[in-house]
């Protein structure tokens, strides 16, 4: 089988692992607070990589539908879980934040003369090439999310002036809620309308039900809406830790794996792990993004404390095969992908090249 096709067909296989809507994620925007960008990716896997993708750096896509070919603008620090290349979200040196969430509601276009990519690759394809929200929307003229096994998703994008947005496909479209349509700053496993429908039965914007404390998408997002509409910007309490006690209100016990706070204004990433919860932080300013450098990457299970940005390794192969067999042996559906696929989906990032 051809190499490509082989990789493409392993990288819809890949995608589908966030095909649970059972354990969907929870993010949101402080806008007047630097701005900072919280999230939490709950699901059954703890492993997972930093990553320092560089800038100058030739790719294709995996798909075999008209792949989408670009060269990285800007470097990006991403958290990945089933691949380099795949990232489950992350923040470029422009200051742009992207993170994803399961949408049941999703319908991807229908094929169509632009280039596709698959949605884990659209992530780090607008941290390659985007540097706010407003180029992240004009992107739906020129690429679209190509389906793969139905892994449906929709995402919580913001930049470094505050603008944040939310990314939707419904109806085979791209669906965006963004300053006068995006009157709260939070997103979860609903559809932003219905989730803002739901949030005007709730004290504090228009109606008389109190939050709810089940796990269930709406009720968390109303939580995280509540706090986001409550916070001050110009208080003197500790923004990173109301952040973290935003997540932590939003969390779902044991499915919850990684707690992420941006801080777009200072270009800080603070996380913690369901395995290692003392909070860790690194600059993204301190990393070099030329790709004539190794990329650099970080074991989330490392042992390692406060500012971990001197503690990132040089990435190998043999890195990511880990991270991918660990991956796929511990989700249920992908735990029968053969070692020489594995492998191949492993060697991926030898395709792309370093033009400058």
């Amino acid at each position: 089988m051809n190499a490509r096709i082989l990789i493409s067909i392993l990288a819809a296989a890949v995608i589908s692992v966030l095909a649970n809507p059972a354990e969907g994620c929870s993010t949101f925007c402080l806008a007047g607070a630097g701005p900072v960008f919280g999230k939490n990716y709950d699901w059954d896997v703890a492993d997972g990589l930093v990553m320092v993708n560089k800038r100058g750096v030739a790719k294709t896509a995996m798909t075999s539908d008209n792949p989408a070919k670009w060269t990285s603008k800007y470097g990006s620090v991403t958290f990945n879980q089933y691949g380099r290349e795949m990232p489950c979200g992350g923040i470029n040196e422009a200051g742009l934040v992207i993170e994803l969430m399961w949408l049941d509601e999703t319908l991807y276009p229908p094929a169509d003369s632009r280039q596709s990519l698959y949605n884990l690759q659209w992530i780090q394809y607008h941290l390659d090439v985007s540097s706010s929200v407003d180029d992240v929307i004009a992107g739906d003229a020129d690429i679209r999310i190509a389906p793969g096994r139905e892994a449906r998703v929709h995402f919580l994008v913001a930049d470094r002036t505050g603008a944040c947005t939310t990314i939707e496909y419904l109806g085979g479209e791209m669906v965006v809620h963004t300053g006068e349509t995006m009157p709260v700053m939070a997103l979860t496993n609903h559809t932003y309308e219905q989730s803002v429908a739901f949030l005007k039965l709730h004290e504090g914007f228009g109606g008389a039900v109190p939050p709810g404390d089940s796990n269930r998408s709406l009720d968390r997002f109303v939580r995280a809406a509540s706090a986001v509409a409550a916070f001050d910007a110009n208080a003197p309490e500790d923004v990173i830790t109301y952040a973290f006690d935003v997540l932590a209100s939003v969390a779902q016990g044991p499915s919850t794996q990684w707690s992420i706070v941006y801080d777009l204004g200072a270009m800080r990433v603070y996380f913690r792990t369901a395995t290692r919860p003392s909070v860790r932080f690194f600059d993204v300013g301190n990393f070099d993004y030329s790709c004539q450098t190794p990329v650099r990457i970080l074991d989330l299970a490392a042992d390692v404390k406060g500012d971990v940005s001197g503690s990132f390794v040089s990435y190998s192969f043999d890195a990511n095969k880990k991270l991918i067999d660990s991956a796929f042996g511990q989700t249920s559906f992908l735990k029968d992908v053969t070692a020489g696929s594995r492998n191949a989906l492993a060697r991926y990032p030898a395709i792309t090249r370093c033009v400058h």
